[in-house]
This record gives structure tokens, C-alpha cells and sequence, in this order.
């Protein structure tokens, strides 16, 4: 088969493949309390970054008025799914901005490249801190608006710790899976995992400080799927 009709052939099976993916979309809401959430104590340099009237607190539980729950990492148990298309070589960004880490939940797939950026005047240190064998545990400086840093990890890990050891208020979790079938709640609560092939799956909603995750056996089919999660509060401690 000569270049042209290889092309022309590899087009037609994205083609077919598209046609038939579909979307799991869903809302995700906290039903109860959420805990009070703690008052950052930032030093003098990352203080001049925010105004003199305002808090920084930590983002346990950034919930709406109807309970809508953001940061939820929403995915697809691996299991069950063959075939996953390879990363496309677009990268997954997290970035430094008035100390803390932005996006706090983000999702990445092995092999990804994640390019973490420093948009602050100040010295950070980059510190993942994986728990999994085969996900390397590093440590870099990266200066003030300095150079991006880059890394791929090579096996699963929901959810991987990043931390700053500079500003030890600083974290942000990725949920790194072998596939990209994944998405994360936004404030309103929604999520939607674009293109999936249609089969029958296990959803997971994974809220870092509610406890275990929840999950649905799921079946897409061509017309995509709305899935919804209740997450319930944490019992106050007494």
C-alpha cells in the first residue's frame, strides 16, 4: 500500500472511530456540610501576591449554593478498556500563580508530557511525590518566572501528590491513567469524558477529602450517557 492510500485508509478508520465514540457527561453535588475550611498563613513574599483584605484558604471542598461540587476526578476503571489511544502528544499544564497551584485537580495520561510553569515572582520548588513503583519521585527549583519543567510518568497513580516544600500550603493532585478517558468537575459540579467508544465500563468519582470513591457500572452507547454522583460530607469529628 503506497503513502497516499495508507492515508487515505488511516483517515477513514478515525473517521469510523468518531462516529460511533460518544460522551459521558454528569454533575457531581455534595449532599451535607462541607467542613470549614483553614486560613492559609502565607509568608511576606507570596502575601504581596494577594490584596491585604483577602484569605487565602485551603480548597478542600470548593462547593456551590445548590452543592454543585468542584474537583472531583471523574474516569474510567481501566479495566475493561483495550486498545486506548496513545497520548497525541498535546501537553497537560499546571502552573504557579499567587502560590498556589492552578489547576488544584488535573488528570494526565502516561506518557503525557506535563509542562509545569512558574508564574510567580518567587522561588518554587517543584516536588512529585509518587507512591507507585515506576513513577519517579523528583525535586526542582524553578526560579522566578523561570524556565518550565517537565514531566511523564510511566505508570497509574490516582491521585499523584505535587507539593511545593518552599510554601508548604502549596498542592495539587493528578490522576494519571493509561488512557484519556477522564475529566474533572468544574464549579458548577459538571464533568463530561469526550469520545469514548461505546462498552460497557465502571465510572469512578473520586473526591480526595470525602473518602472512597464511588462508582456505577455503566453502558454507553452511540447517543452518550448522563451519569450523575452524590457525595456525601464528611461526618464533622467530634
Amino acid at each position: 500500500m503506497n503513502s497516499k492510500n495508507c492515508l487515505i485508509a488511516t483517515y477513514f478508520i478515525a473517521t469510523v472511530i468518531s462516529s460511533v465514540a460518544a460522551d459521558i457527561s454528569g454533575k457531581v453535588t455534595l449532599k451535607g456540610t462541607p467542613p470549614k475550611e483553614i486560613v492559609v498563613q502565607l509568608d511576606p513574599l507570596c502575601g504581596k501576591l494577594h490584596s491585604a483584605d483577602s484569605k487565602v484558604t485551603t480548597r478542600h471542598f470548593v462547593v456551590g449554593q445548590s452543592g454543585e461540587l468542584a474537583d472531583v476526578f471523574v474516569y474510567l476503571k481501566s479495566e475493561g478498556l483495550s486498545n486506548a489511544p496513545k497520548p497525541t502528544g498535546q501537553t497537560a499544564v499546571l502552573d504557579q500563580k499567587s502560590c498556589l497551584y492552578h489547576p488544584y485537580i488535573l488528570g494526565l495520561q502516561t506518557g503525557q508530557t506535563l509542562v509545569v510553569k512558574n508564574s510567580d515572582p518567587v522561588l518554587h520548588n517543584v516536588h512529585p511525590s509518587p507512591v507507585v513503583d515506576g513513577n519517579k519521585e523528583q525535586n526542582k527549583a524553578q526560579l522566578p518566572k523561570g524556565p518550565d519543567l517537565k514531566f511523564i510518568f510511566e505508570m497509574e497513580e490516582v491521585l499523584l501528590k505535587f507539593k511545593c516544600d518552599i510554601h508548604p500550603w502549596m498542592f495539587a493532585y493528578v490522576g494519571v491513567l493509561s488512557h484519556p478517558y477522564y475529566s474533572v468537575t468544574d464549579k458548577s459540579g459538571a464533568y463530561t469524558i469526550k469520545n469514548v467508544p461505546p462498552g460497557k465500563y465502571t465510572l469512578i468519582a473520586l473526591h480526595r477529602k470525602s473518602g472512597k470513591p464511588l462508582s456505577q457500572a455503566i453502558t454507553l452507547g452511540e447517543n452518550g450517557l448522563a451519569a450523575n454522583f452524590t457525595i456525601d460530607a464528611p461526618e464533622p469529628l467530634k
